[in-house]
């Protein structure tokens, strides 16, 4: 993403503040693994869509209207020693050429300059809950100012969530913001394509998944959430992560795998047959796994609610199931009675974007929102039928899911993991491809 990117977001959230607020907002902290092994470090989503700078020990400011530039960073100074450990640090002076801030202090004098900066405020904009180090620290600063007022400190007396205004820009992808996604998508697509020409009966679940792992580090991309890699029954469970049971010849195999590239992530799933051939019954139930994705990924359209798409999913999964004899009853009365959740229990998609569950309301007020341009959700909707849901045994341990990445736009749903083979038989011709 390049810098005009940020610059652009800044100003936008600046000008929702207004110049008698303040919008402050800390990276994410270094986490501990185990003992002296930290896990690697991943910016926190807000601050790396506000700022592109990606170290910790950092605080973003944003200070409308402020004389001296209304973009401000503290971070960690320039220590040789230390980056010799740890790597580069931009220091204050990178993050004014580098990163584009207005100004820039060491990190170690903000308990001296932030609050000069609050105290010309009214109103300020924090993560509130995020960080409890942080609340308690501009607690802190508060209790500062209020207790010199009586030499003329001035104090804020509003304080309100970031995360009301910020969330809500997130969740509108910008052109750029699309293009990360569709890259992204790509090579999550890659990489399934690659697990779909490698399965074979006998493999192990973590040896698929090691497929994955090659593909995505090729790319200079990582996991963007843990890769679900389930075989047999274990497709039935829906955040199963041990991926650690041989794949049996005659099962399916259901991989939720996606990536995240230049913090943007992707979000697919496959459900693939180990031996390169669906038997006749998992053929009935992924096939209408493939209508009810194609229908939800028509109605994910501009002007349509946010849950058109799981009613047309839902729709089509129940009239299939009671074709089936797996559902017993008219249409109408299992669709009031909610009875395909006994098979499909979860929600047809989730909004996507820096982070795989993305952020933004689902509702407004009672009603559910609206889809416009520029969101972008996955459509997932799936069948699981475990050993002890009663269905007749030829049934049993079939799971499955499909999944893909679907940007709303102006010419209608903009599949961004389209190059990926969804349904049966080009799932079969690339699985038996010489």
């Amino acid at each position: 993403m390049n810098s005009n990117e940020f610059a652009k977001r800044r100003k936008q959230l600046i000008r929702m503040v207004g110049e008698d607020g303040i919008a402050l907002l800390p990276s994410a902290p270094a986490k501990t693994r185990s003992r002296d092994v930290e896990y690697r470090y991943r910016q926190d989503s807000d601050f790396h869509y506000l700022t592109g700078f990606d170290e910790p020990d950092a605080v973003m400011v944003l200070a409308p209207g402020r004389a001296n530039g209304e973009f401000i960073i503290f971070c960690r100074e320039r220590n040789a020693d230390k980056e010799r450990w740890d790597g580069y640090r931009a220091g204050p002076e990178g993050a004014v050429s580098a990163y584009g801030a207005d100004d820039a202090f060491p990190i170690d004098d903000i308990d001296d300059i932030l609050p000069g900066i609050i105290e010309s405020r009214s109103r300020v904009y924090f993560a509130m809950g995020a960080y409890s180090d942080f609340d308690a620290r501009v607690g802190d600063w508060i209790k500062s100012l209020r207790s010199r007022r009586s030499s003329g400190a001035h104090a804020p007396h509003e304080f309100v969530a970031l995360d009301h205004l910020l969330h809500d820009m997130r969740l509108y992808k910008s052109r750029a913001e699309i293009s990360a996604m569709r890259r992204s998508a790509k090579v999550a697509s890659a990489a399934h394509r690659r697990a779909m020409q490698r399965l074979s009966p006998g493999m192990f679940e973590y040896e698929l998944e090691a497929e994955f792992i090659h593909e995505f580090r090729q790319a200079n991309a990582r996991y963007s959430y843990s890769p679900i890699v389930g075989g047999g029954a274990n497709a039935c469970i829906l955040h199963y992560v041990e991926n650690s049971e041989p794949l049996v010849d005659g099962d399916l195999v259901l991989i939720d795998a996606g990536c995240e590239l230049d913090y943007y992530a992707s979000d697919i799933t496959r459900t693939l047959p180990v031996n390169g051939r669906y038997s006749p019954e998992q053929r009935a139930i992924y096939d209408i796994v493939y209508e009810a994705q194609q229908a939800a990924i028509a109605k994910t359209c501009i002007g349509n609610q946010w849950n058109d798409p799981h009613d047309a999913a839902v729709r089509v999964i129940t009239r299939g199931l009671k074709k089936l004899g797996l559902l017993d009853g008219t249409l109408a009365r299992l669709l009031r009675d909610e009875a395909y959740r006994e098979f499909f229990m979860h929600r047809t998609g989730h909004w996507i974007g820096i982070d795989v569950h993305d952020v933004g309301d689902y509702k407004v007020g009672d009603e559910w929102r609206l889809l416009e341009s520029g969101m972008v959700t996955t459509v997932e909707p799936g069948i699981y039928i475990s050993a002890s849901s009663g269905a007749a045994r030829r049934w049993r341990n079939i799971g499955v899911r499909i999944e893909d990445d679907v940007a709303v736009t102006k010419k209608g749903p903009d599949i961004l993991s389209k190059s990926l083979p969804g349904n049966a038989d080009e799932i079969e011709k690339l699985m038996n491809a010489a």
